[in-house]
């Protein structure tokens, strides 16, 4: 009786699988795995390729997933996802341009050199412990830099001993001219006559 009820079993078995719909229905399954399979080979591929710059590991991850056959290739999807850089080359393309941006917004931020507390751009002198932080151009009044050594607003040559906010005038030899004289003014050799070029004192 035992082998009455397999055989008939089997014999239902038989005839359900033989089922033309049946079929078509494991053979769509069959197809689907396949078609997966190479998609998720494919998507190994590019996920990887976003991940790094060396042009091999792309196809390692890819064949990693062929491997794994299309019954298997779940696991290998796991494997993949635990051993892939964590980051794509775009978000750590972005986080360096962020970090960039930040580290230029600081040091655009004025300090003193004394206190390293923030200062005003404005300021001469640093309020807490009296560093100098800029000094005023004799010139044209702006603020310019401790190490400059000419004004870039009027160009005022700092080097030069300046009279009155006005450049002293040098004659030819280096040596400052007297006041009042003007470019027409040239120191002589020791000895020789100064000829007085005023025309007011009457010489």
């Amino acid at each position: 009786m035992t082998n009455d009820l397999s055989g008939q079993l089997g014999s239902v078995f038989g005839s359900f699988f033989s089922s033309a719909i049946v079929q078509l229905i494991l053979y769509s399954i069959v197809v689907y795995l396949f078609v997966v399979w190479l998609a998720a080979a494919y998507w190994a591929f590019r996920d990887m390729h976003d991940r790094t710059e060396n042009p091999v590991l792309p196809y390692l991850a890819s064949a990693l997933i062929l491997i794994a056959t299309p019954f298997l290739f779940v696991l290998g999807v796991v494997v993949y996802k635990v051993v892939r850089p964590a980051e794509r080359l775009g978000d750590v393309y972005e986080r360096n341009l962020a970090e960039e941006a930040l580290l230029a917004e600081v040091e655009q931020i004025k300090t003193c050199r004394g206190c390293d507390r923030r200062v005003d751009e404005e300021w001469i002198i640093c309020p807490w412990c009296r560093t100098r932080l800029s000094r005023v151009c004799p010139n044209c009044e702006r603020l310019v830099g401790l190490d400059w050594t000419l004004c870039a607003w009027c160009g005022n040559d700092f080097e030069r001993p300046v009279v009155a906010g006005r450049p002293v005038v040098e004659n030819r030899y280096g040596a400052p001219a007297p006041e009042g004289t003007g470019p027409a003014y040239q120191a002589r050799p020791a000895g020789s006559t100064v000829t007085n070029r005023n025309p007011a004192a009457g010489g």
